[in-house]
Order: structure tokens, then sequence, then C-alpha cells
């Protein structure tokens, strides 16, 4: 059996046409862990395409058997064309993922099977029943299926063309989040479910990886407080580094946080969403405090722990200064990579039902959901205000003296957050030329 599987991207991220620099580019474990699944009695071929490193002509690969699709809901329609494209050709293709999960009707009009849910409990089945003439249209992931069984392969990383990643050890922990942001398609995705491994297979596996770095994908390590605390200690003598995401309330636990830089932590991306307190209460995450916000990064930069801080623009709490306080805060707390969006109405979660309800999502393309785009009406500005204020905060917060400012003060991590820093000051003054025009026009497969 011969196995496509395919990493849709839109044309920000897109290797040939986007303005994401390797720097910025980790190895999606997604593809590894899909490789890996595959069943070894199909003694199969498997290829991987990640189109935000690979330019690749899908007319190359018309002799497989079956074409296995990822898609988040920003790439789902690049992914549905993709689809399409391989099924004229009469090649089966099964479409997973979060957006496949969150809307799996709307995914199975381009697929021949849909699954939901994590692939670990999914995808082999389909493959064996496809072996077997069998394929049904859905597979749905069973309600007691239990990630952290330690039922699960290592991810297949040899997959990977190193020099296109800043890092091939992407790595998972725990899968899912237990928090409740409004806004969160992972956790309306998995119902709020959240899975830790055991600690001595995290370990086994981080054994096989070569270099000392490790960067955790997981949305959350630390929503399991005793599990993460055996983790780092157990992690600690293996004399990595990593970076990783949490929440900002780890800065406040001082015997966490020692055991967390004692592991080896170096970089943290944490949602500090909004400068603005009633902006957090609106979109639920009472654990940000505002009033901390300053406190709570100068303890992370003083355990040589870097700082990723994510913010949301367009939240009904937010005014047309919002961007300009949002970019003066980055640059007094010396924030090391600030990373901006707007506010995006994912399927399935409280925020889009609000909008629909509302009548103020304008925009049903969702190229245009990739947290980059406006797609709803804001309620203190205009859509294109919005939006023109995303870019204002990105433009700003990667000028030269920013980043030059930012770094000096945090002196974290400098040779991840210099080249990091680059690669986002190029995407910044590119970020206005991908129009919603050019971003819908993902059916073409073949550009002249």
């Amino acid at each position: 059996m011969k196995i496509l599987l395919v990493l849709p991207h839109g044309p920000i991220h897109r290797a040939v046409s986007g303005s994401y620099k390797r720097s910025l580019r980790y190895a999606p474990l997604t593809l590894a862990t899909l490789a890996a699944l595959v069943p070894r009695e199909l003694a199969a071929e498997v290829r991987v395409i990640d189109e935000g490193a690979d330019i690749w002509d899908p007319r190359s690969h018309l002799d497989v058997d079956i074409v296995g699709i990822s898609s988040m809901t920003g790439t789902a329609r690049r992914g549905y064309a993709l689809a399409d494209f391989f099924r004229q050709h009469r090649i089966p293709v099964i479409i997973g993922g979060i957006h496949a999960t969150l809307v799996p009707d709307e995914a199975k009009q381009h697929a021949d099977c849909v699954i939901t849910g994590l692939a670990e409990d999914t995808w082999p089945r389909a493959l064996l029943d496809l072996r077997d003439g069998c394929l049904q249209p859905f597979y749905h992931m069973r309600p007691d299926f239990d990630w952290g069984s330690g039922n699960r392969p290592i991810p297949d990383r040899s997959i990977f063309d190193r020099k296109k990643y800043v890092t091939v050890n992407s790595i998972e922990a725990t899968r899912g989040c237990a928090h409740h942001c409004s806004f969160c398609a992972v956790a309306t995705a998995w119902n709020n479910r959240y899975f830790t491994r055991p600690v001595e297979d995290i370990i086994d596996e981080i054994r096989t990886l070569s270099g000392n770095e490790l960067c955790f994908l997981d949305p959350s390590l630390t929503c399991n407080r005793e599990f993460s605390l055996q983790f780092f200690k157990a992690l600690q003598p293996l004399k990595k580094w990593w970076v990783g995401c949490a929440t900002i309330d780890v800065a406040h636990d001082p015997k966490f946080l020692a055991a967390m830089a004692a592991s080896g932590c170096r970089g943290l991306l944490i949602g500090f969403e909004s400068v603005a307190q009633e902006s957090l209460d609106a979109v639920k995450k009472p654990f940000n405090k505002v009033s901390q916000y300053k406190e709570a990064v100068k303890k992370l930069h003083d355990h040589g722990i870097g700082v990723q801080a994510c913010f949301v623009f367009g939240l009904d709490t937010d005014d047309r200064d919002v961007f300009k306080r949002t970019v003066q805060f980055v640059y007094d707390c010396e924030i090391d990579l600030p990373q901006f969006s707007v506010l995006t109405p994912f399927p399935g979660t409280a925020v889009f039902a609000e909008l629909e309800s509302q009548g103020r999502i304008i925009e049903r393309n969702w190229s245009l959901y990739d947290a980059e785009h406006v797609v709803f009406r804001p309620r203190n500005m205009s859509a294109e205000f919005l939006q023109n204020g995303l870019i204002y905060a990105w433009q700003h917060a990667y000028s030269l003296r920013s980043i030059f400012k930012r770094l000096a003060g945090s002196r974290c991590l400098p040779a991840v957050a210099i080249p990091a820093n680059l690669g986002y000051n190029f995407y910044a003054r590119n970020l206005s030329r991908f129009t919603p025009d050019l971003m819908a026009n993902e059916e073409v497969i073949f550009p002249a």
C-alpha cells in the first residue's frame, strides 16, 4: 500500500508563497505520528508533504492508494481542494484533524472517509478496513479511549528533512486542555478532556532524540501540577533544554517555577490574551491577572525563561486604543516574542455561537479563519480598523528598536530569541500583502 500524508497550509505559511521563515518552523508532530501509526502488517510505503516546508506538485503523487489529509479550520479549504483533486483521479481520501472533528459532515463532502477525535484510535482502524475493502464513511474516537495509556508508537521523525526546521524534536507529554477559554477550539474538540502520558514513556521517547533541545506542543503542559512536577523531576537528569506552553499562574508558584527551570525550561508560550482585566473575565481566563503581568514576566526572566506572549484583539471590551496599549506593554515588560491575533469564531466554540446568534459573522471562507484576518463585526470599531490595528501591532512590536530593547532586557535564550525575532520582523512586514482575495484562492492547486 502506498500512503500519502498531507498537512495543508494557507498562503501565509506555505513554503512556496509564505512569509514564515525556518527560524519559526518546527517539525509537525501530526505527520510523524500518523506515519508511525500505520499498521506494520500493511508493509506500507509512506510519503509525507508538509506544505509549510515542502514545495510539491500533487500531479507527481497520483500513484498512491490512499491520501490522508489533516486540517485546522484555517487550512480546511486548502485541504478540501487537494482532496477534491485526488478524488477526481479516483484516489480515495481520508480527512481528519481538529476541523473535521468539529464539522465532520462538512468534511465528508470532500472525502471518502472522515476520522474524528484522536488519530491513535481511528487512523489504524480506517487503514485496515481500507485494505479489507470495507472502509467506513466515519470513524469516531471511542468515548472511553485513553490517549495516555501508553499504547502508542514513538512518532517517526525520520520522515523530516532536518534542514527545513529549526528543530525536529517536537514532542507531547499531554494532550487536550482542561481550561474553558470561550474562544479555544482545542478544548471544544476534545470536550475539555486532558490526557497525560506515563512519565517513563515520555522519558524513553526523549532518549531516542538527538540534540539537546525539546519543543513541547502541548496546549498546556501544566494543567495537572502533580503530573508536571513528576515529569520535571524525571527530565532534569537528561540535561535537555526545552520550550513549551503554560498558563501565566505558574510564575506565581515558587516551588513549581523552580522545578520547571531546573528541568531545563528556557521558554514558555503563554496566553496573556489582553491587557484589560474585563476582557480576560469575559473570555473565562480568571487566572490571568493584568495587575500581576509585569511581575510574572520578571519572575520568569529571573529563572532564565523567555516569554512568548500571545494577545487577542477584537474582544467586545476592546476599544480603539487597545493596539497601542498592548504594544507599549510588550515594550515595557521586555516580552521576548510577542504574538498577535484577532478573535476568531472557530466552529463549535462559545464565541462562534454568540457571534452567530448576533448576526455578526461576516465571512464564511475558512481560509480566513487563521487568526490573522477579521471574519466578524467587532463591537467598538470597524472590521477594517481591527485588521489595520493587528498589522500595526505586529509592525511596531517587531521594529528593530523594539527587538533590541526587549531582548537586551530579557537576555533569555538569545540563540533562539534573536533569529525568531528577525523571522517575525519579516513576517510582520509582509502580513499586509495577504489580503482576503489572495487568501480566498485556495481552490487553485496549480497557479499559472
